[in-house]
């Protein structure tokens, strides 16, 4: 029987609590708990030891990483996404890797349909219409728009997209959505399939729940926002890649699309200078859809559970496969 508490793991970061007790007591735990990011030189000499790596998801684990730490069988990511780490390369190396898929279903999509509504009714321009004084000279912010016999594009109906397809319902909007295949439970979830084009033609709101990938990347561009309606709200909480920045940008300066509201951009952060920032019509939040308590705990807990089995050779509860 494997003996974790004599096998290394390493942190690329500061670790919620609940993830440092449990690796804590049960491996030899390497983690900078102070913040910030670990220097180089602890980190190296901690990657040479490491069976197990634990990334907070500010690292990129590429060929050179990998070369520094010759005794790794698992690593661990407290993220869905895992576009920081080379598959490949972890798995030409027989290095296990898991994410957290699953448990932050919920957080998300309140998140989702949250932009959703802060895009049909200026909820942070109004609070900032109010903060800056301006409420008090009768200056308005404009009308909003009913959410209610609207409809709701979601480009990628995977578990986040059907999680914010009841709460769209509960506004009474109608739901169609595009995946690369048909999905058989339409009818049970009370929703139609759509082509992109069609989608992006007709929906009063297009939401983004995709995966990052080579097919995805950049796959709402000049011309897809052409495609719009110029009343449509766009609501990204995928990946910022998967949008053209500047062409969001300039849809959103000219008239194509009416407002926008996104976690995620290209790049991250965002600097302050950035002309999306100088825009009236959208609103920008800094990656938090799955930043919640609750959520945040789960997942810690769900990758320390993908190490301690890794270390083990046993099954990851939440593996990434290889792609073909």
């Amino acid at each position: 029987m494997t003996n974790l508490k004599k096998m290394t793991v390493a942190a690329s970061g500061k670790l919620r609590q609940v993830a440092y007790d449990i690796l804590n007591e049960n491996t030899k735990l390497l983690s900078w708990q102070q913040g910030g990011r670990v220097p180089a030189e602890q980190f190296d000499a901690w990657l040479a030891e490491a069976e197990g790596l634990y990334s907070i998801g500010n690292i990129k684990v590429d060929e050179a990483l990998l070369a520094k730490a010759p005794k790794l069988k698992v690593i661990a990511q407290a993220s869905v996404g895992y576009d920081n780490i080379d598959i490949a390369a972890c798995t030409a190396r027989g290095i296990a890797v898991g994410n957290t898929p699953g448990v932050l279903v919920d957080a998300v999509a309140d998140l989702a349909y949250g932009l959703i509504l802060d895009s049909a009714r200026s909820i942070a321009r109004g609070w900032q219409h109010v903060e800056s004084g301006k409420w008090g000279e009768h200056k308005g912010l404009g009308f909003g728009v009913d959410l209610a016999g609207k409809i709701l594009g979601i480009v990628g109906l995977g578990d986040i997209g059907s999680a914010v397809v009841p709460r769209a319902q509960a506004s009474k909007m109608q739901v169609v959505y595009h995946n690369r295949h048909q999905r058989a439970d339409e009818a049970e979830l009370g929703v139609r399939y759509a082509s992109f084009d069609e989608l992006l033609q007709t929906s009063d709101f297009v939401l983004v729940t995709v995966n990052l990938s080579p097919a995805t990347a950049g796959m709402f561009n000049s011309e897809a926002f052409t495609k719009m309606k110029p009343t449509a709200r766009f609501v990204n909480i995928s990946r910022g890649q998967v949008v053209d920045t500047m062409a969001l940008h300039d849809a959103l300066r000219d008239g194509q699309i009416a407002y926008a509201a996104i976690d995620v951009v290209e790049p991250e952060p965002l600097p302050g200078d950035h002309p999306l920032l100088t825009l009236p019509n959208i609103t920008v939040t800094p990656h938090i859809a799955a930043s919640t308590v609750e959520t945040r705990d789960a997942m810690a807990k769900l990758a320390a559970a993908n190490i301690l089995a890794g270390l083990a050779g046993e099954p990851l509860p939440a593996q990434v496969k290889p792609k073909d």
